[in-house]
């Protein structure tokens, strides 16, 4: 029998009732709330709609119990935070995104007290700083002791109840809603209950905000409550937004220890227990990780957790201990009096007893790749908190930086959506969004007797310990659960447990391709950190193939290319990120609102087909891999190529250069950004293979100029190569050539060419003549090559004959294909030919459906 495939839409009834509203927030946690209250100050006249699972108290938020990391101290600065934050990310975090994070962290906090949370002060009334693992400064604010979650919760909920906000509590979104055009037009969603609203339902928005927290239920043991099915994440992929880093899960290090057979939500025994001075020890009472890290105790969480588990491997023993008992009575009650309460509810007295504690999953560095403002790759559909990857935690997420995350977006994306909406059409947001379209995506759920199947296999084989025996297991152990010998039917628990197959499907995937030990995810197999291979990030996106993973090196703009189209280009000496630019420039020239309008009325959504990619014309390919990208990239991976021929070969009329499969909208949107750039640079190769063979034997070569497109130097200079001939300056800054305007400046040839020597010495310095008696000079300075402007072939001889290999010769202007073998033939190394690039005809290919 067949396995299922992911589906890209839940199995659902049809929405029985519709809202409306400019905004949708999904989620109430810290970062949910403060967006929600902060567009509402921005624009007190939109309609903002909050969209909760539970009720607005419930989620992770109240759960924090260490507090927020900002710089307060004086003795503080944004920079040493922004580099405790680095080198908890361990290479990966986005640099400009952490800069960002420490500098408005103070700020946002001081919004979040203005709206009514209280921290604890000491006796003079200033905030309390206390210290987390990773930090090198006291910069942790905290609430009720230990319990600064469940505070920023209360003032924000209160100050959402003294607002004009709308809320939907006990509701499950299910699936994002899309116009024409692929913009977020809204959500769908389920209320759980009876009342004003319930059952299947839709939201209409201009914006989508995803804040729906984490995914920590993947595993079988947690802090994350109940509600953490990772809803947010799945509804993504759905939808065809990137992921990305699922891979890196943090599993924080002390989590009270119930027992091996404990499942479900855990205890937390926060961080800030080590931070005022709690040791781990094992059961003889060793501190084991002062000889592991120069922070010991106060160490990153993944090095925590890994020094924890690798010290019950060697003990045989199931957890370690949280030795604070030295606080005495007092302190716990007062500082930590929520952790006090909860051990002392499972027979633990930390007073007199080290607590037994283990790694469980905790939180997810990794989401809904989102940029600066919040902006996923779906126009129109914003993520923000642990939801979102925005890159601030990179590989491992630093203590206490979370719910700052939270703040500091929420305010960034709440602008963002305001400033769209003000600039109207095409920003970020329309002030309407259009009419949401018929999905016809293929619909499936999973039986959710599967749920605690799932949860257990994640947790043997893609935990703390990952390697690739165990995740393959994994792996096929969740193909398998797609399958169920009865009908599922539409309910919260099985959509939920589709949400956890899709997240953990998507996480294990991601965790087998990255072969390496890095932050928080941690190869036996693989147990160093490989920056050769691995210093990137892995893009996931669902289509209904499956998972697409994709590799986009750090640093660099996601590519959203496939692997294989990413080495090419680089191969070719081409940057996947300025190529992709391109993709994207030509369709944002292509694409305004209504999307191709041509396609989407002639088309259905779910048609797909092949198409070839045939030469109308003899010539010479160049181009093949940036065409398959612009399909990949402008189809959001959708589309699929097969390159028949490569590029640099020779090609006839009829011959089919590559095929490319996937929705027939796709390929005809694809279509014109895709053969634009096969043309062009085919055109370019075949025009210099004409000049390559007419002066083949005479060992001249035929280069180019900077005579190029704008944008397209780097493409068309490679087709170049891929027509025979060689470059000439990339820029006017790695070589210096010095021609007659440039002399006249300088008071002579000789001037300018001691003048460019003096200033840029070692560089390259080429000088261009138009007369064989400006020739001796240039030698008698240095000169290695001499540009010869407009000679005749007769002098050419006699300049070839005056040089007599002291410098190489360059000939230019007034070129024909006709005079290139005579002028090749006077012993010239180069025929300069800007016409390869600035005017050669387009070779003729085009794209040919083959239909159904």
């Amino acid at each position: 029998m067949a396995i299922p495939a992911i589906p890209q839409r839940l199995t659902a009834p049809a929405p029985g009732w519709t809202v409306e509203a400019d905004v949708v927030v999904v989620g109430s946690g810290i970062a949910g709330l403060t967006l929600a209250l902060r567009y509402a100050g921005l624009d007190p006249e939109a309609k903002v709609l909050v969209v909760t699972k539970d009720v607005l108290s419930s989620g992770s938020t109240r759960w924090a119990q260490g507090g927020i990391a900002a710089v307060l101290d004086p003795q503080d600065t944004p920079a040493e935070h922004l580099s405790d934050t680095l080198v908890a990310g361990v290479g990966l975090c986005d640099e400009e995104a952490v800069r960002v994070l420490v500098t408005e962290g103070p700020g946002a906090l001081g919004g979040l007290i203005a709206a009514g949370a209280r921290f604890d002060t000491d006796d003079s009334g200033e905030l309390q700083l206390t210290r987390e693992g990773g930090h090198r400064r006291n910069r942790i604010v905290h609430a009720g002791g230990d319990a600064t979650g469940a505070e920023v919760q209360r003032a924000l909920v209160q100050a959402l109840r003294e607002s004009s906000i709308e809320v939907i509590e006990h509701a499950l979104v299910l699936d994002l809603l899309k116009d024409a055009g692929g913009r977020a037009a809204g959500v769908t969603l389920h209320v759980m209950g009876e009342g004003e609203r319930d059952g299947v339902g839709a939201v209409r928005a201009g914006a989508v905000v995803l804040a729906t927290g984490g995914m920590g239920q993947v595993y079988a043991a947690t802090t994350n409550p109940v509600v953490s099915t990772g809803d947010g994440v799945a509804l993504a992929l759905r939808a065809g937004a990137v992921v990305r880093d699922l891979e890196f899960v943090q599993f924080h290090p002390t989590v009270l220890w119930l027992g091996e057979d404990s499942t479900g939500q855990q205890p937390l025994i926060s961080e800030a227990v080590r931070g005022e001075g709690a040791v781990l020890v094992d059961a003889e009472g060793v501190r084991f990780m002062k000889d592991v890290h120069e922070l010991a105790d106060l160490a990153p969480r993944d090095v925590v957790a890994k020094a924890i588990m690798r010290r019950m491997r060697e003990t045989g023993a199931d957890h370690m201990y949280l030795d604070a008992r030295h606080f005495g009575e007092e302190k716990w009650r007062t500082r930590f009096p929520t952790i006090h309460a909860v051990c002392r509810e499972h027979g633990i007295d930390p007073v007199t007893q080290p607590i037994p504690v283990a790694p469980a999953a905790h939180y997810a560095s990794g989401g809904v790749r989102a940029d600066l403002h919040g902006r996923t790759s779906v126009p129109g559909l914003y993520a923000c908190g642990e939801v979102a990857c925005t890159g601030v935690h990179g590989a491992n997420r630093l203590a206490s930086n979370s719910l700052l995350e939270g703040l500091v977006f929420a305010e960034r994306i709440a602008a963002d959506i305001h400033a769209g909406r003000r600039a109207g059409p095409p920003a970020a947001v329309r002030p309407a969004p259009g009419e949401p379209v018929a999905d016809d995506r293929p619909t499936g759920l999973v039986d959710p007797r599967a749920r605690p199947r799932i949860q257990g296999h994640m947790s043997r084989g893609a935990s703390v310990l990952r390697g690739q025996e165990s995740l393959s297991e994994v792996a096929r152990a969740l193909v398998s659960t797609r399958w169920t010998p009865v009908a599922v039917e539409p309910c919260t628990e099985s959509w939920e447990a589709t949400n956890l197959l899709t997240v953990a499907s998507a996480l294990v995937e991601a965790a087998r391709h990255r072969e390496e030990t890095r932050g928080s995810h941690w190869r036996e197999d693989f147990p160093e950190r490989n920056d050769a291979w691995w210093l990137g990030h892995l893009d996931v996106t669902l289509t209904a193939e499956g998972m697409t993973m994709t590799y986009v090196p750090h640093g660099q703009r996601a590519t959203a290319l496939p692997p294989r189209v990413e080495t090419d280009l680089i191969e070719a000496g081409l940057d996947p990120a300025t190529v992709t630019a391109l993709f994207q420039a030509a369709a944002d020239e292509d694409l305004q609102a209504p999307g191709d309008v041509t396609s989407l009325a002639t088309i259905p959504a779910g048609q797909t087909d092949t198409a070839d990619v045939v030469a109308r014309a003899d010539g010479v390919v160049s181009g093949l891999a940036v065409a398959e990208g612009a399909f990949s990239h402008l189809s959001q991976g959708r589309l699929t190529a097969e390159r028949l021929v490569k590029d640099g070969e020779h090609v006839t009329r009829g011959d089919v250069l590559m095929t490319v499969t996937g929705p027939t909208r796709d390929l005809l949107t694809a279509e014109r950004t895709a053969l634009n750039l096969l043309t062009h640079l085919s055109g370019i190769a075949t025009l210099t293979d004409r000049w390559v063979r007419a002066v083949e034997g005479t060992g001249a070569r035929i280069r180019d100029s900077r005579k190029t497109l704008p944008g397209l130097r780097a493409l068309e200079k490679y087709a170049v190569r891929c027509g025979g001939g060689v470059n000439h300056r990339m820029s006017l800054s790695d070589a210096a050539l010095i021609k007659d305007n440039h002399v006249v400046a300088a008071g002579g040839v000789a001037e300018a060419f001691r003048a460019v020597r003096d200033a840029y010495p070692g560089l390259p310095i080429e000088v261009e003549v138009d007369r064989i008696d400006q020739i001796e000079p240039v030698l008698a300075e240095g000169a290695e090559e001499i540009l010869l402007d407009n000679f005749t072939v007769d002098d050419l001889v006699l300049a070839v004959r005056l040089v007599d290999g002291r410098a190489r010769l360059e000939s230019s202007g007034g070129l024909t294909l006709d005079s290139a073998r005579d002028v090749a033939e006077t012993g010239v190394d180069y025929l300069a030919v800007g016409a390869l690039t600035h005017s050669a005809p387009a070779l003729d290919i085009a794209l040919d459906l083959r239909g159904n």
